[in-house]
């Protein structure tokens, strides 16, 4: 019997079949710690954003819609390099080629 068998008063199966159910749990709890540090992190940001000036929040905004449209860019073209736009091309061109789009 091991030191943890003999503390937990558990056989090895037991220990290791508690293991397995305690690991999803885990694995919520520490999802669960970071969720709520990234709401921390946010809400850190929410409370420094609202102290900004009119002047610092409008390049504030300019700043993050650039930030954010390159963000999107740059997952679209790893979409794209991933082929998860692929099915959506090849329906397109194919409705083209049967003559069922019209030119806008």
């Amino acid at each position: 019997m091991s030191e943890a068998e003999g503390r937990l008063g558990m056989t090895h199966d037991a220990c290791a079949e508690l293991s397995s159910f305690t690991r999803p749990m885990r694995r919520n709890f520490d999802r669960s710690r970071n969720i709520r540090s990234v709401v921390t992190n946010v809400e850190a940001i929410e409370r420094e954003v609202e102290k900004l000036t009119r002047e610092e929040l409008s390049a504030f905004r300019d700043w993050f819609l650039e930030h954010d449209w390159r963000e999107w860019d740059r997952e679209l073209r790893q979409d794209v390099a991933d082929g998860k736009l692929d099915r959506f091309a090849s329906e397109v061109l194919a409705e083209h080629g049967r003559g069922e789009t019209k030119e806008i």
